[in-house]
């Protein structure tokens, strides 16, 4: 054939002939599948961003190491059918393409970061440093490789994400919620009612008739679902975790006392700050006098007017003591209690003064007393973790060697638990919570995909422990008949009826209220006792419930309504509704800005890279997108 080839093409018409056959077979190829040559794409170009691309393989590596961790979680396989619908691809996808927007925008600001200060922050990292509060290599290793990366990958990866993180808090740096929306939450949540109620019992309605036969069976099976008995199960549960090993009394009071000087500023309140303003000096000569000046008499403003500085120059903000980066000058600046003058002092950039012009002090929500109790049991959780990992390695080797959970435990001194039946809820039979299930999701869905005689695998706890379980028996769910839930069924039916002639009994008394009937009226005319309560806010109450609340402030101001409660109908009338003024100084106002800035730095940056990715005009090539996913599927 090729020989043919060569011959044909030595002719004019040959020629001809194959310029044609060519173009067809281009032409071919571009319809049937590699049009992506001419629109821009390579077969191994997913997406375009810039100058940058996600690769196929790195998007292929990304989908499926998001998909372990999700299988991890759910303790199953997950399809691609599901994680598509889910959205993990489009998720992945999204992510992938906010960090090469950043991390090209990262470089041509010039940002880089070498690769021992890299190594430093990583170590820095709490979640890889051990009970001794120091990095922990063989935590650090395990975290990783059960992540799916090696050693050199995650700390590339770590050194992306941590210029990343360099180039997004300069966006939001100094970034405070909108007055605005601050006002509207404090007037949301401060709002104060006060409010006429009546309770109008289940008995205001009488007593509901007897359903016949025939009510109760069209009841029944309009509703046979809701009368099926649930799947129990009986298992023997054995809990390692910080919390059940924690001895809280072996805590010592200066433990309990150097760990709430560390976190009370951020757990429970706001730190001292102080409004700063600097000027830098080539020298500590030229400082001094400077501040001999200032002392004299000659305002900052004045000095810095003289330096041709603009107070954009000057002004450093409100900062705390760890915002300054520096502990010696830190320690400087809020030595004074007072505002003034601070300095020289020895930054980076040369010698500063700083003038300390308003200081707002720190303000705590709990006190050393009040948080005792919990700090006491975090130090002990955290001095039990050790013992965990031990125990953990006990246990293991003992089921290794075919003990069974109840013999194992008590070889490592311990005692597991008996669990007679639980429902994939947690609940027994009558409905209440089963104890000892540490309210852990993972734990139940992990019981319900097991069965008898199977060894499970540990399943893990978020506080860092370990739970094993073997199951004893499994009582299947199964439909009830008629005959063994008539009486349930009647009950539920009955109860029916009565809620809504309830309803209807208080929706007539609240029309007579707004027809203008004082509550006390209406309330004597249904045989009930008005009541008044004071300073109602969307908050819980000891006299009412949260259906009340909702309902007394959907409501208008002097408005009625009614709403269900336990032992019948709350029919109630609005009096009054106040708002204290706003005070941006408060302890709530501050609160609630903490609370706040979360959401709104997070909304900012949401806005900061959509904006890139209309700059970089990000393109995908949505047949390789389907093909990776697709190839995930086969990869499993």
């Amino acid at each position: 054939m090729l020989e043919g080839l060569r011959i044909a093409s030595q002719h004019r018409i040959g020629r001809i002939i194959l310029g044609l056959v060519m173009g067809f077979i281009a032409l071919s190829f571009a319809v049937w599948g590699i049009g992506d040559v001419f629109r821009g794409f390579t077969s191994t170009r997913l997406a375009k961003v810039g100058s940058g691309e996600i690769s196929v393989e790195a998007y292929r590596s990304a989908y499926q190491n998001e998909l372990r961790r999700l299988q991890q979680r759910a303790r199953r396989a997950i399809t691609n059918e599901e994680a598509r619908r889910f959205g993990l691809d489009q998720q992945v996808l999204q992510r992938l393409i906010t960090e090469v927007s950043l991390d090209q925008k990262a470089r041509s600001l010039g940002l880089a970061i070498s690769e021992d200060e890299t190594l430093r922050l990583t170590r820095d990292e709490n979640v890889f440093k051990g009970s001794t509060g120091k990095f922990d290599a063989d935590r650090f290793k395990q975290l990783i490789r059960d992540a799916g990366y090696t050693e050199r990958s995650f700390l590339l990866e770590q050194k992306g994400s941590y210029l990343r993180k360099e180039l997004t808090d300069s966006v939001v740096a100094g970034l405070e919620p909108p007055r605005l929306v601050l006002e509207a939450l404090h007037r949301f949540r401060n709002e104060i009612r006060e409010v006429d109620y009546f309770l109008l019992p289940a008995a205001a309605v009488g007593e509901i008739a007897k359903p016949s036969e025939e009510e109760l069976k069209t009841y029944f099976a309009d509703r046979e679902q809701s009368f099926r008995a649930r799947e129990y199960r009986k298992l023997a549960l054995l809990a390692v975790t910080p919390a059940t090993l924690a001895e809280p009394r072996e805590v010592s009071e200066a433990d309990v006392r150097k760990l709430y000087d560390e976190v009370k500023a951020k757990r429970y309140g706001t730190a001292e700050k102080r409004h700063l303003r600097q000027i830098l000096f080539a020298s500590k000569d030229e400082a001094d006098k400077a501040l001999e000046r200032l002392k004299g008499g000659l305002s900052f403003d004045q000095l810095a007017a003289e330096r041709k500085l603009s107070q954009k120059d000057i002004d450093l903000g409100l900062l705390e003591a760890h915002d300054l980066g520096d502990k010696q000058i830190a320690d400087k600046v809020f030595a004074s209690r007072e505002p003034g003058f601070v300095g020289p002092v020895q930054t980076a950039f040369g010698s500063a003064i700083l003038q300390v012009e308003k200081i707002v002090p720190s303000v705590f929500t709990r006190s050393y007393e009040q948080a005792t109790d919990e700090l006491r049991g975090e130090i002990a959780r955290e001095r039990a973790a050790p013992s965990v990992r031990k125990l953990r390695d006990a246990i293991e080797d003992q089921r290794a060697g075919g003990k069974a959970l109840g013999e194992a435990a008590k070889s490592a001194g311990l005692e597991a638990a008996a669990v007679e039946a639980v429902d994939s809820t947690g609940l027994d039979p009558a409905g209440k919570p089963v104890p000892g299930l540490f309210g852990s999701e993972d734990l139940l869905k992990a019981v319900f995909a097991s069965d008898v005689g199977v060894d499970n695998d540990t399943v893990a706890t978020r506080d860092g422990g370990y739970v094993w379980f073997e199951i004893a028996k499994v009582e299947p769910a199964r439909q009830r008949g008629f005959d063994e839930v008539k009486e349930a069924v009647e009950t539920a039916l009955r109860a029916e009826k009565q809620q809504k002639a309830l309803t209807e009994r208080a929706e007539a008394l609240t029309a007579e209220l707004r027809a203008g009937k004082t509550l006390e009226d209406v309330a004597k005319g249904a045989g009930a006792a008005p009541k008044h309560v004071n300073e109602v806010k969307r908050a819980p109450h000891p006299e009412l419930s949260t259906a009340a609340i909702v309902a007394i402030f959907e409501a208008p101001p002097h408005g009625a309504g009614s709403a269900a409660v336990d032992g019948g109908r709350l029919v109630f009338q609005v009096k009054s509704a106040t708002t204290p003024a706003y005070d941006p100084a408060s302890i709530e106002a501050k609160a609630a800005a903490d609370q706040m800035q979360p959401a709104f730095t997070n909304d900012i940056l949401e806005q900061y890279v959509g904006a890139l990715e209309k700059v970089f005009n990000v393109s995908i090539n949505e047949h390789a997108l389907q093909a990776a996913t697709a190839g995930a599927d086969q990869n499993q």
